[in-house]
């Protein structure tokens, strides 16, 4: 069900106690395979109804630890979709212009436009987790964040956009098998950053951070869903369920045409 991941405002959160696995919630593959495929089908007929519209925006978050499968997932949910009717944006480390704006400055930038579907591979929410974790700015500074996030993402929703934010919650088994296929395999060797490494050593302390992130900005109007990540393809349906719910939910119509009688194409 669309609802089974989603967090509920002002409850505790403790990802110790929150499963990775996706067997734990459906056993058979090729049955969640093929309910994706036709969810996916289902996203890509909606995809430009929204873009017709030209009223609505839907806003894709994804966060997750390094190797959780950002990437994969948004090349699975997007295979067959309208290219124009989606932007896509990586948030790395900010630049010099970046920094000498307000955290959110860049955000807003990206956020997506009327009849647009926007997906953040990382997001405004780095400035709670890296800026924290890394002791960039000092903890006043981070911790009053997250009402600054959560009336910049009412304001979002209360002028269009639907916000859908998916933590991928990988086990620390997982990532240290994914980080050593990148080693492995000479196609990935790309992939591999040093700086990953560091980051797995920092494990619990970002834990930490994700738990208070989920606790902190899980809203009524824009609630976490924790997806367990450690099978990507359960990943994959579960994100897919929650997506096309969502914008079934918009109740998503083709602008009535124009009276055309009388016109003649020569």
């Amino acid at each position: 069900m669309p609802a089974t991941h989603r967090l509920i405002p002002g409850k505790r959160v403790r990802l110790s106690e929150l499963s990775t696995r996706g067997r734990d919630f459906c056993r058979d593959r090729d049955a969640a395979e093929e309910e994706f495929q036709k969810l996916r089908q289902e996203f890509t007929e909606l995809q430009p109804v929204l873009y017709a519209e030209g009223r609505r925006k839907l806003l894709i978050v994804l966060q997750a630890i390094d190797a959780g499968g950002k990437d994969s997932t948004i090349r699975r949910i997007c295979e067959g979709v309208n290219p124009q009717g989606v932007q896509v944006t990586s948030f790395k480390q900010p630049s010099t212009l970046e920094r000498r704006h307000d955290f959110l400055w860049r955000i807003h930038r990206a956020v997506p436009a009327a009849g647009m579907i926007g997906i953040f591979n990382r997001s405004h929410y780095e400035d709670v987790l890296v800026a924290r974790v890394d002791r960039i700015v000092p903890e006043d500074v981070w911790r009053a964040r997250y009402e600054f996030i959560n009336r910049f993402e009412e304001y979002l929703c209360a002028t269009g956009t639907t916000i859908l934010k998916f933590f991928l919650h990988l086990s620390k088994g997982e990532q240290k098998k994914r980080l050593q296929d990148r080693l492995d395999r000479p196609d990935k060797h790309w992939k591999f950053d040093p700086d990953d490494l560091k980051k797995r050593a920092q494990w619990d302390d970002y834990q930490k951070a994700f738990q208070d992130m989920l606790r902190h900005c899980t809203t009524r109007t824009a609630p976490w869903y924790v997806i367990p990540a450690d099978q990507k393809w359960y990943r994959n349906v579960a994100i897919m369920r929650v997506i096309v719910h969502a914008m079934k939910a918009m109740d998503l119509r083709y602008p009535p045409a124009e009276d055309l009688s009388g016109i003649v194409i020569e």
